[in-house]
């Protein structure tokens, strides 16, 4: 039997007249966002279908040795919630298009909003991963932003070394140590090229196959330009070093949405695509992480 109109209408588009992407497209910008980002690429990915979850839901556990017939005391826990909550922020986007533009195009018009839309979305919440400022500014909290992660002192103002590199790595427990990465600034990653060791050997090591990362000390390095450079004076947060994936939780809210506006800018000749994407991200275990700070003395 024929579609009634209303029908037809909701397989394109919610209530709100907004119009759904097609699934097919939808798994397209998400499987393109790992290509030109760091921290999604890393952390954990889950998709929920409210605008909140819960940090942690209970606090943890103890247990302890003994036999209780010889007069050991049980290691009682109370399992009490915990109310912190992570949040999913609302991202938005807008661009215009000319109406001659749209007639005269060859190019489908799926693929010019993928286009427009993904790398940007991809460009900002990468940003917001690292130096986002949280849900009371309405943005996903950044992995350096506040006190939530513990800093590592390097030995000296103005410059790294070695020696701050490898307290960083120890500094993170043994269980998250072995998946852990070092993530920085690439001018960051050009000071720790230039170290040598007492043999006059360069102690960063360039990767030997395409597509892998360079590695310091065994563990990868990743650029992100958002991890604030080496200060020529003054302290600075500039290297991330751990389990991103057990440290930072990103959550996608599904039903990524594109409206086409019509007629707000008719008299002007334009069409517009106003995007909508859901996403939130915040450190889910301090500990799986480490920053180095550069002190300013």
């Amino acid at each position: 039997a024929a579609l009634t109109p209303e029908e037809v209408k909701a397989l394109v588009s919610d209530a709100t007249g907004q119009i759904l992407i097609p699934e097919e497209l939808e798994a397209e910008i998400y499987r393109e966002l790992p290509k030109i980002t760091i921290i999604r690429s890393l952390a954990t990915v889950r998709q929920i279908r409210t605008d909140r979850i819960r940090r942690r839901s209970l606090t943890e556990v103890s247990v302890g040795w003994g036999k209780l017939e010889t007069g050991s005391t049980l290691v009682e826990s109370t399992m009490v919630p915990d109310d912190d909550y992570q949040y999913v922020e609302d991202l938005y986007g807008l661009t215009k298009i000319g109406e001659d533009e749209l007639m005269d195009t060859d190019v489908a018009l799926e693929s010019i909003v993928t286009d427009s839309f993904s790398r940007a979305i991809a460009e900002a919440e990468d940003t917001a991963f690292v130096i986002g400022t949280g849900h009371a500014n309405k943005q996903p909290e950044g992995i350096i932003t506040g006190t939530v992660v513990t800093r590592v002192n390097a030995g000296q103002a103005g410059a790294i070394t070695a020696d701050d590199i490898l307290k960083l790595i120890y500094e993170v427990p043994a269980q998250y140590r072995q998946n852990g990465v070092l993530i920085m600034n690439s001018k960051t990653e050009l000071a720790l090229r230039l170290l040598k060791s007492t043999d006059g050997q360069y102690l960063w090591q360039p990767s030997l196959q395409a597509g892998r990362p360079n590695t310091f000390a065994g563990y990868p390095i990743y650029n992100q330009e958002d991890v604030p450079e080496i200060p020529a004076g003054g302290s600075a947060d500039v290297v991330i070093f751990g389990d991103i994936r057990a440290g930072y939780r990103i959550l996608d809210r599904l039903g990524m949405t594109v409206q086409r506006l019509t007629e707000l800018y008719a008299e002007q000749g334009l069409v517009g695509f106003k995007v909508h994407r859901r996403v939130g991200g915040g450190v889910v275990r301090p500990d799986a992480l480490r920053i180095l700070r550069i002190p300013s003395a």
